[in-house]
């Protein structure tokens, strides 16, 4: 029989994941849903950071600070090894969303976009979204679905529900990023999201170091 003691020891340590978020509420109401439905990983939200470019220039700096960043001189702890940090914002109309996105990826930051805004992502929980709207249209759509997402202009929906459904958006943000390549619009076609590959990461990491049995 295998010892049990060493059982205890085979799943990995949680896996930190330091998240810097373009808005306020609805981004951080959402991760907080992930992170009670993974509990199993270390999620840390900063919301409310800016526009694109503000958002990765903190989770550059926060990377590089910390000996995450690709080429940071800092010695990494030796549980920070497999900290991840991400920056999660929206093209919208905003201006530098592709160097935005350039300096994740000099930086080895990931860069969580939507294009047009979040709420595509939220809607993917929900039903496929294949048209190339803007983002009053988009949560005008959102809303429809979940109509708490609206109600006196809260703007967060019932995310402890939707994230039982995640698997279904990161199959439909997919296949978003597909039609994009197909259509010649990538890689920041309308409409397109990466939430989904942040999600993955989150709920691989989240296996990983759960108890055995």
């Amino acid at each position: 029989m295998r010892d049990l003691r060493r059982r205890r020891h085979d799943r990995e340590p949680k896996q930190r994941f330091v998240l810097f978020c373009e808005g306020a509420k609805t981004e951080p109401a959402y991760f907080d849903a992930i992170r009670r439905a993974y509990p199993n990983t270390l999620i840390e939200v900063h919301g409310g950071v800016g526009v694109p470019m503000t958002v990765a220039q903190q989770a550059t700096d926060y990377a590089k600070e910390n000996g995450l960043a690709r080429g940071s001189q800092k010695r990494k702890d030796s549980f920070e090894t497999n900290d991840q940090v991400w920056a999660v914002f929206d093209r919208d109309v905003h201006p530098q969303f592709k160097e935005a996105v350039e300096l994740c990826e000099q930086n080895r930051v990931g860069a969580a976009w939507s294009v047009p805004c979040f709420e595509l992502w939220l809607i993917l929980h929900e039903a496929d979204y294949g048209k190339p709207d803007t983002h009053q249209h988009v949560q005008r759509a959102l809303a429809a679905l979940r109509p708490e997402y609206g109600h006196s202009g809260a703007k967060i929906p019932n995310c402890d529900d939707m994230v039982g459904r995640v698997e279904d958006a990161e199959r439909r943000g997919a296949m978003l990023l597909s039609e994009r390549e197909k259509d010649g619009s990538a890689p920041f076609g309308n409409p397109s999201t990466t939430v989904g590959q942040l999600t993955r990461a989150i709920r691989e990491a989240d296996r990983r170091a759960r108890p055995p049995g």
